[in-house]
């Protein structure tokens, strides 16, 4: 099934992923399947377990199944993996390297120079809210603070696409909101699809909300609340929360998903 060809306010499509076929545990996840991600806008990305969501991440970054009959192009033909960073659910940082140089770990991995890559870490962990602690390893480190350099790691690449699989998952209510509202402040203008099992967190920072549902997949669209991202908790995000769990459940039970998100 292709998602709608309509573009919002102009905005045109940055990346179109395509998908012959893709098979998992003996049934198609994907068939004749598109979707397009619009530039410049912040999609998120909800359905059951073991729908594919980050496998749709995973092809997109160009490091999906080798068997799978896709293509993830930008809209002059380049590979979308060339232009993507690719945030994850666990920080990945290096525990022998301080929080500056595992924000700069990307430059470094390619030889570039490290002054300007180290500057730009340097920058971009105070407008996370640890220019304090860039002299700290990882150990040193609360689990929001790892994740907040990780997200720094991301943004250092300068990419113009971002991959987010469940990237706030593992943090506290508290810590979680907050890192919600620097990410949607600091990813503002890039194209973004983060998967995420919270229907609050997908209305809170998503321009277009997604559930990816059935099998083979399709795509289902809900309309996030008025203004712009981060929104705060009103009545009326709890009221389009209440309907997105409502598709959630009825998609799970219709398909009959579960077990291990492939």
């Amino acid at each position: 099934m292709t998602t709608p060809d309509r573009l919002r306010d102009g905005a045109a499509a940055a990346v179109i992923l395509r998908v012959e076929r893709l098979a998992y545990g003996g049934r198609d996840l994907f068939r004749d399947f598109e979707a397009r991600l619009l530039q410049g806008r912040f999609t998120a990305l909800l359905g059951p377990s073991g729908v594919g969501k980050s496998t749709l991440l995973h092809l997109i970054a160009g490091i999906g199944p080798e068997d799978a009959a896709a293509t993830a192009e930008m809209a002059d033909g380049a590979p979308a993996a060339r232009a993507a960073a690719f945030m994850g659910q666990r920080d990945l940082l290096l525990p022998w390297l301080t929080a500056l140089d595992n924000a700069a770990l990307g430059a470094r991995l390619r030889g570039e120079p490290l002054g300007p890559a180290r500057e730009r870490a340097r920058a971009l962990l105070d407008a996370v809210g640890l220019g304090a602690a860039t002299g700290l390893k990882p150990p040193a480190l609360s689990g929001g603070m790892r994740q907040r350099v990780a997200l720094a790691r991301t943004l250092a690449e300068d990419r113009p696409i971002v991959l987010m699989d469940e990237p706030f998952s593992q943090l506290d209510a508290i810590t979680r909101h907050g890192l919600q509202d620097t990410a949607a402040r600091l990813l503002a203008g890039k194209t973004v699809l983060m998967v995420t099992h919270d229907p609050a967190e997908a209305l809170r920072l998503g321009d277009i909300v997604w559930t990816l549902a059935g099998a083979p997949a399709r795509l289902i669209e809900q309309a996030p609340p008025p203004g712009a991202p981060p929104r705060p908790l009103t009545a009326e995000l709890a009221a389009a929360e209440a309907r997105l769990l409502e598709t959630l459940a009825r998609e799970s039970g219709e398909a009959g998903f579960g077990g291990a998100t492939p």
